[in-house]
């Protein structure tokens, strides 16, 4: 087979995610810093940030399906896996054979687990005001746990991004869990949540977003470093004259004669076209090209200037996660999560 290079990649910098990990389990306190690996590792590929991660002393680790937990076989040595969706009807057969442990997420997801009948250890999620997954605190403390071997109790912040008073409630509520139901390990903090303080630490941390370059909250400002670069191949440098438009619906028009980009890059790769119309931008040797008219589905039109870019050179789009989350008015979980699987994915220390 032909290997045909992509006209996409995403450059990848080991040494900034190891970094991220290592501030975020310091700020972790006494409590072990896991990661969350879902989502393919936010788009960045799950296996490779699982093999950095672990070889930085990582151990804990959190995929959301049966799935990509099968997709991470096998897992390094000494690492742990767990499920967050739990187990369904269908996924009876990977919980038995995999080693990883669902996080228990209702009532009936209990009662199937108890009916396995091996007494394997397992995780539980308990909702302390998220009202998505999680048995309520009264089931979990009424006796709809009793006899299963849980191994972590995890519970999951609803607004630590924000300064809110639902982090309070649901602390003390998890603080409140904990006193009533036995586990090896209490889990509550996510990214945000670990910038929250050492209250909201527990035994265990699972940070997501801040990982991989997101900065959660203003804590962690200046401390978080972007990790992921996405490029795009130069497939036409044109000219076009003043008056002339560019792109569907002509919504750019070139006050003077002014050199155009066109890359290989647009919304099916996962560049939007909120990005459109200066809202988004790339750079190219250390000066930035603005986005000129509207992105289409697999070419971007970026304004050259008068630098001397050509054919077959390389985009780097703007990438910083918050600013470009606050141009755009897309989430930081979005911009990742969303670049597709027509770029190429390589590590760089």
């Amino acid at each position: 087979m032909i290997a045909v290079p992509s006209p996409l990649r995403l450059r990848l910098l080991t040494d900034a995610l190891v970094a991220n990990w290592r501030w975020l389990a310091a700020q972790s306190g006494g409590a072990a810093c896991g990661a969350a690996i879902k989502a393919d590792g936010y788009g960045l590929g799950a296996r490779a940030v699982m093999q950095s991660l672990a070889a930085a002393g990582c151990r804990d680790f959190f995929v959301a399906t049966w799935a990509e937990a099968a997709a991470l076989m096998p897992l390094p040595p000494g690492v742990g896996l767990a499920v967050l969706h739990g187990v369904g009807a269908d996924d009876m057969a990977a919980a038995r054979t995999l080693p990883a442990r669902p996080v228990l997420c209702s009532v009936e997801q209990v009662r199937r687990w108890r009916e396995m009948g091996e007494g394997q250890p397992c995780d539980v999620m308990v909702d302390t005001g998220m009202n998505r997954l999680g048995l309520r605190a009264e089931e979990a403390a009424n006796g709809a746990l009793d006899g299963l071997a849980i191994d972590t109790l995890l519970s999951h912040l609803a607004s630590a991004d924000e300064d809110s008073a639902q982090n309070a409630r649901q602390l003390a509520a998890f603080q409140a869990i904990r006193a009533q139901i036995p586990a090896r390990r209490y889990s509550l903090a996510n990214s945000a949540g670990v910038c929250l303080g050492h209250d909201y630490a527990f035994d265990l941390t699972r940070p997501g977003l801040a990982l991989y370059g997101g900065t959660p909250r203003s804590e962690a400002a200046g401390h978080i470093s972007q990790v992921a670069f996405p490029e795009a191949r130069v497939l036409q440098v044109r000219t076009v004259e003043r008056g002339d438009t560019v792109g569907y619906g002509g919504t750019w028009r070139a006050a003077s004669r002014t050199r155009i980009v066109v890359a290989n890059i647009g919304y099916a790769d996962g560049y939007l076209r909120c990005h459109s119309g200066g809202v988004g931008f790339g750079s190219w040797q250390g000066r930035d090209l603005p986005v000129v008219g509207r992105v289409s589905m697999d070419l971007t039109a970026f304004d050259a200037g008068d630098l001397p870019i050509g054919e077959g050179d390389w985009v780097t789009l703007g990438y910083d996660l918050p600013e470009v989350a606050a141009r755009s008015g897309l989430s930081q979980y979005e911009l990742l999560t969303g670049l597709g699987a027509r770029f190429e994915r390589y590590w760089l220390t």
